[in-house]
């Protein structure tokens, strides 16, 4: 069975296993590199890393919404959304992996 989901128990368990750091020190490592791209986020609305992609925050503005099964119709309010988009290295190591 293939898993879908990264937890951050998993990237703090991989840490643990590959490097060799506590897991203590693992998920504190994991909790500061989500906070600082978070942080950086909120501040400057975009945050680039290198060979992995761009995150950027846009605004969406209010629309109107329907609930398909009741056909309920309802206000969406205005909401703040991240988008990501992955550079040319990442894209190129997905695609090569699928060739082997």
């Amino acid at each position: 069975m293939i898993r879908l989901n990264l937890t951050k128990k998993d990237l703090i368990n991989s840490i643990y296993m590959q490097i060799g750091f506590s897991k203590n020190i693992s998920e504190n490592l994991i909790e500061d590199l989500l906070n600082t791209i978070i942080e950086s986020l909120k501040d400057e609305k975009k945050l680039k890393l290198s060979k992995f992609g761009t995150f950027s925050i846009r605004s969406k503005k209010s629309r109107i919404g329907r609930n398909p099964k009741t056909k309920e119709i309802k206000t969406i309010t205005d909401r703040n959304v991240v988008l990501f988009k992955a550079s040319k290295e990442f894209k190129d190591l997905v695609n090569s992996n699928n060739d082997s």
